[in-house]
């Protein structure tokens, strides 16, 4: 069966359960004129009809007398079939609109034009054909006349033919309707009509029930017969209803506005990147405009309904259906901003696919550690992806909806969209709308599972093998020599088994009782990155106007030194560590796959970046004025001048007003990538061995990445007090608790950061702040000079019931000052 002929039939089936066949003694239970049958509406009736369609259900032949009346019904809403009932408008136009405004402003009564816009705006057909960029323009008084029967033939075709020149036919393919310009609809003529229509009270219902009527035939057109891939001005009737500006009233947030999402959601992947092209040439009001429609459906769903283990918010229909529509703008807003799609770092190379079965397969878990995730479809349409963005239309932070994640199980949902990606809906699929904290419990639970596996198999080999099982990832280091230990052990894991890297990390201080369950692995990380910091070994430069570290582009040391300090970034992500590193953010790009670029300079090398910028806006003669060649020079390890040709015998080449922007892009390329290239890809190797499979690059931007490295610089200790727990007896209202964050409010900020360090083994916020860390203030005794002390994995402070305030400000002070090292209490 052809699509047309199931369409009919469908449409068939709709009829006879909203109509019926028109005999009173019917006995079909499936049609309206039965007497058992029971009413249902429009949407359950669409719904209804499919299913018939699917189990070839019986048909009635509809009565003669009733056919005739419901046609007559159809095409003539005003039974005195007079001209001024505009029966003979199939489609709108400005002009049209205007005409019928005209005629009932005279006749002080509009609703000639309600039936007409309801019947356009519920057929597809003729939406699909309205508001053309072929049609005459209406005049600025809008008084245009009524078409009279003898013009209306000639116009009907004139129409006819501009359309059919203005769509391409479907064996051409859409190429050519992939930019947004080719599109048929006239935008300003139907934004003059939408000005005009919304501003009577009357046309806005019309508007909504004529949208609930039409949204579910235009579901099963897209879901079952395909009707872009034959006729993309399909997508018309989507520009169309999108130009109406009251979509986020509450008139259609209820129905009207979930039922087309949903239908919206069933576009193909090449009408949705031409929407999404489409909106990004219309500018910020309008994706604004798109963006906050779709929140607050997004957010009115949410909190008119109750989520829990049982009822998710990924099972509901609009929430899902609103986020995939937000998404188009989300692209829509990368394109309309400032996009670099080039200096991808091409060294990214995908694993060749084996033959031969691993374990997770032969267990039957290879879906769980998959790689991972696939580019979005859209994204790969669109060719553009969030790291290629410099600045968007629209901040990403006001794609983050929070009520969607105050209710999203993050643990269900990361099955979802590790498992079960083909038939549940995960909004790690759409990770714009999630919040980085959100986005992290996924990140945790992915980790997780992997070091879990890793446990499993190592346990399992083991077994087969006859040997002692290591399911963790043990360091023993000394702390006189962190690095040597941590290099010789790493280096030795990556070259003889990588997948150790997956295990949990364990670490142990030679000489030492503390068991690491966090905390030991934190000060870890600690040490080590205080060493390879340190300015006197050199493998980093530090710039004191920006606090930030850069590669030394003439370090001494060796690729392994690098190595380490990408495999100490990767596992403190996976350990779920938060580390005191300060690099330019370009250091994060460079990791997700971008070369530096000239604007990269802004943050690591400031006085470099507003010399080239004075170049680049100089209005004077540059090679004169300037003397500049494709020389430059910069220093060395021990501070001497070193010159380096940007080209070929670059100090005979000058810089002119031709090739500066050249002269700036080389000079950005040789600074931020070729100087360091040795160094940054030993940097990458070590932090890619352990991240390289996680969705890290799928789910995070360059920002959020260095948020899960080095946490949030904000210390919010109100947040800390009101989410601290308290245990030993010890409650919010005891006196030595509110002595204790009294004294804590009175620290300055290096105290601050000291007391941090000392209960939870970083000084740094996790991310989403101080609120996250969940820390415990336990009663240790009574009153004592013993100092207080702490369990730096449970993020734990134990307390003496100290006498005075004074006492517990000098034992604090003292304890978090000099306390270094772990012991077993």
């Amino acid at each position: 069966m052809n699509r047309a002929a199931a369409k009919h039939l469908i449409e068939r089936y709709f009829q006879q359960l909203t109509d019926g066949c028109g005999n009173g003694d019917c006995t079909n239970e499936c049609c309206a004129s039965c007497r058992d049958f029971r009413p249902l509406d429009k949407n359950l009736a669409a719904a209804k009809a499919l299913e018939l369609f699917k189990i070839n259900a019986k048909l009635c032949n509809p009565q003669p007398s009733n056919e005739d009346d419901r046609d007559d019904r159809m095409s003539d809403p005003d039974p005195s079939g007079t001209k001024e009932d505009f029966s003979d408008v199939h489609h709108l136009t400005e002009n049209t609109v205007c005409a019928i405004l005209s005629f009932c402003e005279e006749q002080g009564d509009y609703s000639a034009l309600i039936r007409v816009v309801g019947r356009i705006f519920s057929s597809s057909e003729a939406l699909t054909k309205s508001f053309r960029k072929d049609e005459p323009v209406a005049t600025e008084t809008g008084d245009s006349a009524a078409p009279t029967d003898a013009d209306e033939p000639e116009k009907q075709r004139s129409e006819t033919t501009g359309a059919s020149s203005a769509a391409p036919a479907p064996d051409e393919g859409l190429e050519e309707m992939l930019d947004p310009c080719e599109v048929t609809v006239d935008i300003a003529s139907l934004r003059r009509v939408y000005d005009r229509l919304l501003s009577l009270d009357q046309v806005e219902s019309a508007l909504v029930n004529a949208l609930v009527y039409l949204t579910p035939n235009m579901e099963l057109d897209l879901e079952y017969l395909d009707v872009y891939e034959t006729s993309p001005d399909y997508l018309n009737i989507f520009i169309i209803v999108l130009e109406n500006g009251n979509l986020h009233s509450p008139e259609y947030l209820e129905t009207a506005l979930p039922q087309f999402c949903k239908a919206m959601s069933k576009l193909p992947v090449a009408a949705l990147a031409r929407l999404a092209r489409l909106w990004s040439r219309y500018g910020l009001a309008h994706i604004r405009r798109m963006t906050e429609t779709f929140q607050q459906l997004i957010t009115f769903t949410v909190v008119s309904n109750d989520y829990d283990g049982e009822n998710l918010v990924n099972d509901d229909g609009a929430v899902v259906a609103a986020t995939q529509c937000l998404k188009v703008a989300f692209y829509a807003s990368i394109l309309g901003g400032d996009v670099d799609v080039g200096h991808n770092d091409e060294e990214e190379e995908e694993d060749a696919e084996s033959d031969e079965l691993t374990l997770h397969e032969l267990l039957g878990e290879e879906r769980l550690y998959k790689k991972g995730p696939p580019a979005d479809p859209l994204e790969r349409e669109l060719g553009v992806r969030p790291v290629d963005s410099i600045r968007p239309l629209i901040p990403y932070e006001d794609f983050v909806n929070e009520s969607l994640n105050d209710v999203v199980e993050m643990d269900k949902d990361f099955t979802f969209f590790k498992v079960n990606a083909e038939t549940k809906f995960s909004f790690q699929s759409c990770p714009f709308v999630l919040s980085v904290v959100t986005k992290n419990q996924g990140l945790y639970y992915d980790n997780r599972i992997r070091m879990y596996s890793e446990r499993r198999l190592t346990a399992l080999y083991s077994m087969v093998q006859g040997q002692q099982p290591n399911p963790y990832l043990k360091l023993k280091v000394r702390r006189d020599h962190i690095i040597d230990d941590a290099l010789v052990r790493l280096e030795m894991i990556s070259m003889e088994n990588p997948s150790d890297l997956k295990k949990q990390l364990f670490v142990e201080f030679e000489g030492e009782q503390g068991v690491d369950e966090g905390g030991v692995s934190k000060e870890f990380f600690q040490l080590v990155l205080e060493e390879i910091f340190n300015p006197d070994i050199g493998m980093f430069s530090y710039d004191d106007d920006t606090k930030l570290f850069w590669f030394n582009s003439s370090s001494l040391e060796n690729e392994a030194q690098y190595t380490l300090v990408g495999l100490v970034l990767g596992l403190a992500i996976y350990n779920n560590c938060i580390l005191d590193v300060h690099f330019p953010m370009v250091v994060y790009r460079k990791l997700m796959g971008k070369k530096g670029t000239y604007l990269d300079l802004s943050d690591c090398h400031p006085s470099l970046f507003q010399s080239l910028k004075k170049l680049l806006e100089y209005d004077g003669n540059v090679e004169e004025d300037m003397m500049l060649t494709y020389q430059i020079s910069h220093t060395d390890l021990f501070g001497n001048p070193m010159l380096h040709d940007l080209k070929e015998e670059g100090d005979q080449i000058p810089v002119t007003a031709d090739n500066r922007q050249e002269f700036v892009d080389t000079y950005a390329d040789y600074i931020l990538n070729k100087s360091v290239e040795r160094q940054f890809k030993a940097f990458r190797k070590g932090f890619l061995m352990v991240t390289k499979e996680s969705p890290l690059k799928y789910l995070f931007r360059p920002e959020e990445v260095e948020m899960l490295i080095c946490g949030s610089r904000k210390l919010d200790f109100e947040a800390l007090e009101k989410t601290t727990e308290y245990d030993g007896g010890y409650s919010k209202d005891s006196q030595i608790v509110k002595d204790f964050w009294e004294t804590i409010h009175s620290f300055g900020e290096e105290q601050k950061r000291l007391f941090l360090q000392f209960t939870t083994g970083t000084d740094r916020a996790p991310v989403g702040g101080l609120g996250k860390l969940k820390m415990i203030i336990a009663k240790n005794g009574s009153d004592t000079d013993r100092l207080p002390t702490s369990h730096t994995c449970f993020n734990a402070l134990l307390l003496p019931e100290y006498s005075s305030k004074e006492k517990l400000r000098e034992r604090l002070l003292k304890a978090i000052t000099y306390a270094k090292g772990f012991g077993m209490l």
